[in-house]
C-alpha cells in the first residue's frame, strides 16, 4: 500500500518556491525477484520453499526493491545490483561496492555487488514491477537527504546474516536502511499482497543501531565513486 506524503521533520526548512516548480519526491518500486532471469527466479523459489517449510507457512512471492528519487537538480535511481556488468561503475552512478558471500573473494568483480545513485538511470525490468510506483514523499528536502545518504550505505556481505536475525543483507536492506536513516518509517511499508521482501527488517535494524548524522555532502551534478578496498579486477 502507498504512504501519504510525510510531515515536515522538526527543524527542516520549507521547500523553496523554486523547488515547488519541479516534481520532487521518492518513489518505491517492487520488482519480482529474478524478473527477466529464470535462474535467479528458480533459486528464489527454492529458497522461499525452504524458508516457508521452516516457518510452517505457505510460500510467498519474493520482491526486490528500488527507489526513484526526483529533486529539482535531476532524477536518480537508487538500487543494489549484482552481478556487476563491467568495470565502468561511474557511468551507472556507483558509489558503494560490497562483497557477495565472503569478503575473502571480493577482489573478483563477480563476487561484488554495487549500490547505484544513477542520474537519469533505469531500473531493469521495471515493466514487471508490481503495485508500483509507491509515492513515499513529495518533500524535496527529504529526497535530497536520501540521495546524500547513499554513499554511506554499509558495505555488508550480501547473503549473510549480519544482524543475527535469521535473514540476509541484500537489496531490500539497502532501501530500508536509506529510508530509516532519512527519518522515514520504513517499518510501515509492506510489499505487494501475497509477497514478502527478504532483508527489509535487516536494513531497518542496521540503521537504528548506527549513530545518526554524517551523510555525505552529495554533489548532484557529478557523483564520484570512492576507491574500493580491493583490486577491481
Amino acid at each position: 500500500m502507498g504512504h501519504e506524503p510525510d510531515a515536515k521533520p522538526n527543524g527542516a526548512s520549507e521547500p523553496s518556491f523554486a523547488d515547488q516548480l519541479f516534481d520532487a519526491g521518492i518513489d518505491l518500486y517492487w520488482l519480482p525477484l529474478g524478473a527477466g532471469g529464470h535462474f535467479v527466479r528458480l533459486n528464489g523459489r527454492i529458497y522461499e520453499a525452504i524458508q516457508a517449510h521452516r516457518e510452517h507457512r505457505r510460500p510467498l512471492d519474493l520482491y526486490h526493491s528500488a527507489l526513484d528519487v526526483q529533486v529539482p537538480e535531476g532524477r536518480f535511481v537508487i538500487e543494489m545490483a549484482w552481478p556487476i556488468p563491467d568495470g565502468d561503475g561511474r557511468s551507472r552512478g556507483v558509489v558503494v561496492e560490497g562483497p557477495v558471500g565472503d569478503r575473502r573473494i571480493a577482489r573478483f568483480r563477480v563476487f561484488r555487488y554495487e549500490v547505484r545513485r544513477w542520474r537519469d538511470g533505469v531500473i531493469p525490468d521495471i515493466l514487471e514491477a508490481v503495485a508500483s510506483p509507491q509515492r513515499l514523499s513529495d518533500d524535496p528536502n527529504r529526497a535530497r537527504r536520501v540521495l546524500g545518504l547513499v554513499g554511506s550505505v554499509p558495505a555488508l556481505v550480501w547473503g549473510r546474516d549480519a544482524c543475527e536475525m535469521g535473514d540476509m543483507w541484500n537489496s531490500n536492506s539497502v532501501v530500508s536502511w536509506l529510508l530509516t536513516r532519512s527519518g522515514f518509517p520504513a517499518e510501515t511499508i509492506r510489499p505487494p499482497a501475497g509477497g514478502r521482501a527478504p532483508g527489509w527488517e535487516v536494513g531497518i535494524v542496521t540503521a537504528r543501531r548506527q549513530p545518526h548524522g554524517g551523510e555525505e555532502p552529495v554533489q548532484l551534478r557529478e557523483v564520484q565513486l570512492a576507491s574500493p578496498p580491493w583490486d577491481p579486477y
